[in-house]
């Protein structure tokens, strides 16, 4: 199998956990005789400071060009200052609606390695296997019209942002939800606040006329501030979790604290002429080159890489189960806060642990299959 994939490492600690699941990547291509082939694009702040665009053309061209995008994190406390439309956000915006990914899958599983990471009591997290459907191209991200309104001496007296979804656009990324719960456990919740937004009201309707078409799994509707609650008191309730742009960027975000931290989470971005991989962590400019970055959310969003676009079910779950190798032994990362006395492991020590329980992982599932 041929794959071609574009490479964005972005800004702040995106470099550090991109390289190393580029190394999961290529042990997998190397000992299963696939050929896998990388090429770093510049995006975000980066780009920004070598071509002013945080976006360039030549970026977006190759991404188009791929078979998959495997991106890192953007953005830089240097440029807040800047317009909206000039940050280096910006340009993931722009790549996202470029790419054409409407469905942003995020796993969020509690693993009892590292349960004791989560502030909230073990009894409540065990067991808890969570996906996150976001619906990623509409709602107040892309809505227009958007902008600010001046007073008389120039200064910004309101803003205003359009919540807006068509029923083509709800429907596609409902059937994106049900399907994968017809993997899993066959349960969707879809998430909104119909009792006050009319694109909720319409959300909730698109969403039960799909649910006919899937007989066999469970439909519940929660508003997002009771879901907000559930996730946090009852999480194993929830098997697949479908909402729309913002409440599926905030709840993502909060199924962190069922994990024990934002580095432990990745995604996947489909439906589109091209899928776009990249942990849910930001770029964290507080630890960027201190080599401190936990890169699981990366390394996962790697085996999602391979699951998705290239269909390896087989190889992304050897990846999985080399992460959870090292959690079992007692390894972590800053993030993970290793036990009083333990030593915190570096990025690059995380990442190599990994790859050799990789390696070691397909090794073993090599003879076993010679014999």
């Amino acid at each position: 199998m041929k794959l071609k994939i574009a490479l964005l490492p972005g800004d702040g600690v995106g470099p550090e956990v991109t390289a190393q699941a580029v190394k999961a990547l290529r042990t997998i291509a190397d000992l299963g005789g696939l050929d896998f082939h990388f090429r770093e694009y510049p995006v975000g702040g980066i780009a920004i400071n070598a071509t002013g665009s945080p976006l360039p053309s030549a970026t977006l061209d190759a991404c188009l060009e791929s078979d998959a995008v495997l991106l890192g994190a953007v953005g830089a406390r240097e440029y807040d200052s800047l317009p909206p439309a000039s940050r280096p956000e910006a340009g993931l915006l722009v790549l996202r609606k470029a790419l054409g990914g409407f469905a942003n899958l995020r796993p969020a599983i509690s693993h009892r390695a590292i349960a004791d990471c989560s502030p909230l009591q073990s009894q409540i997290i065990a067991g808890t296997d969570i996906l996150v459907v976001r619906e990623l191209l509409g709602g107040l991200y892309f809505g227009e019209p958007r902008g600010f309104e001046k007073n008389d001496e120039g200064a910004k007296a309101a803003a205003f942002n359009t919540m807006r979804y068509s029923r083509p656009e709800i429907e596609r990324v409902a059937r994106i939800a049900f399907d994968q719960a017809m993997q899993r456990r066959r349960k969707v919740t879809s998430v909104d606040k119909a009792n006050v937004l009319e694109t909720s009201q319409l959300w909730r309707e698109v969403v039960n006329e799909v649910a006919k078409d899937y007989p066999d799994v469970e439909i519940e509707h929660l508003y997002v501030d009771a879901c907000a609650m559930h996730l946090m008191m009852t999480p194993r309730r929830f098997d697949v979790i479908l909402t729309e742009n913002l409440f599926g960027d905030i709840l993502s975000d909060e199924a962190a604290v069922i994990t024990g931290s934002l580095g432990m989470l990745p995604s996947a971005t489909i439906g589109g002429n091209v899928d776009l991989y990249e942990p849910v962590h930001g770029s964290a400019p507080d630890i960027a080159g201190k080599n401190q970055a936990n890169p699981i959310g990366a390394i996962l969003s790697a085996a999602m890489l391979l699951r998705h676009t290239a269909g390896l079910d087989a190889e992304a779950a050897e990846i999985e189960r080399a992460v959870w190798d090292v959690l079992k032994e007692g390894h972590r990362t800053l993030d993970l806060k290793p036990p009083v006395g333990s030593k915190a492991l570096s990025t690059t020590e995380m990442g190599a642990l990994i790859e050799s329980a990789l390696c070691d992982r397909i090794s073993r599932s090599l003879a076993y299959h010679a014999v």
